[in-house]
């Protein structure tokens, strides 16, 4: 039988802390994966002052996990939240300041978001894998989670620690695989749903854009939520956009609504710096066969049919699915999708 995520986590839970409680009943195991019978996790200490003293506690978590039937190996890390100060104290969703016309963010050479008209398409994998795969190639780069009712962001870059504020007015943003990163999933308690009325939705928006010291970036992504609202007028309205980049699968209902979203940015003036195919095939890993799960090729003709780049097509993979899960993005792990993200990321740089 196979081995599964509740297995390790029921064997985790009987090592007691010195202090009370467990490994698991005060969440400090992190980014754990089964696959066959390789077990990795993190231990995540609540300090490092703590994470010193643990030592102990995470090679006899190993001799646990080892113990059971079917483990081949177990890697074990451990690690400790970093101390940034106090979290901020400033209020997020109040409403929006007012202000002339398009503000430019001090350092920020390009704003590139990525929408997509409707939801489940990727955007939010995309938006994460490109903001490293950029990085990689030597740009300094940040990432902006805009999708303010369902943050995913945290999850995908594996960060959740809360950033800090100084003054009560700026935010400090986080770092994580060579990326400057905010998302309002890291300001609220977890799994505690965001009821905000338009103006609060757009004022979190405008904080997270002029508040959040950025530094010096040659681009900053933004992961904005389907559809065309509140946050896609905001941001176009208030910031300077270099170009969005439209995300969508081959299947003609995502190309409905993904000519929604480029009509948007059309009514907005915004330029548009491409069209991305995800989910675009799909191949075995056991005989190599090709499928095209959703299609193929229907976002390319689009593009040409509007004259509009057609930046690259992105296979469906399970690894993408599993990195996004354990904070890690798949194009940090190379390969065929970790190739197919960087010849996105250079035609993106070629082009913004």
């Amino acid at each position: 039988m196979a081995i599964t995520r509740d297995d390790i986590l029921a064997k985790l839970s009987l090592l007691e802390l010195p202090d009370g409680g467990n490994l698991v009943s005060r969440d400090f195991v992190r980014a754990l994966t089964v696959e066959g019978g390789n077990v990795r996790y993190v231990i995540e200490a609540p300090s490092p002052a703590i994470a010193q003293k643990m030592e102990a506690i995470r090679a006899a978590s190993e001799d646990l996990v080892k113990g059971i039937d079917g483990v081949s190996s177990v890697s074990a890390l451990l690690t400790a939240h970093e101390d940034k100060g106090p979290p901020p104290s400033l209020k997020v969703g109040k409403h929006p300041t007012p202000q002339a016309g398009p503000q430019a963010i001090p350092g920020v050479k390009r704003i590139i978001p990525v929408a997509s008209g409707k939801g489940g398409v990727g955007k939010s994998t995309v938006s994460a894998n490109l903001a490293v795969a950029l990085a990689q190639k030597g740009w300094k780069v940040g990432l902006l989670d805009a999708d303010i009712y369902g943050p995913s962001q945290p999850r995908m870059m594996g960060v959740n620690q809360r950033p800090a504020s100084p003054d009560g007015k700026t935010i400090i943003p986080l770092k994580a695989h060579g990326v400057t990163f905010m998302s309002i999933g890291l300001m609220l308690e977890a799994n505690k749903a965001v009821v905000w009325r338009g103006p609060m939705l757009m004022g979190a928006l405008q904080q997270m854009l002029l508040q959040v010291e950025w530094g010096e970036l040659d681009a900053l992504i933004v992961d904005l939520p389907p559809g065309t609202g509140d946050v896609q007028l905001t941001l176009c309205q208030k910031v300077p956009v270099t170009g969005a980049v439209i995300v969508s699968t081959p299947q003609d209902v995502a190309l409905i609504d993904a000519r929604k979203a480029l009509d948007m940015f059309a009514t907005l003036k915004t330029p548009i710096l491409g069209f991305i195919e995800n989910m675009s095939q799909y191949i075995c890993p056991n005989c190599g066969h090709e499928a095209h799960i959703f299609g193929n090729g229907g976002v390319q003709s689009e593009a040409e049919s509007l004259d509009l780049p057609f930046l690259g097509a992105l296979p469906l993979d399970l690894s993408v699915r599993l990195a996004a899960d354990n904070g890690e993005p798949v194009v940090l792990e190379g390969g065929p999708v970790s190739d197919a993200y960087g010849n996105l990321a250079q035609a993106i740089m070629d082009r913004a």
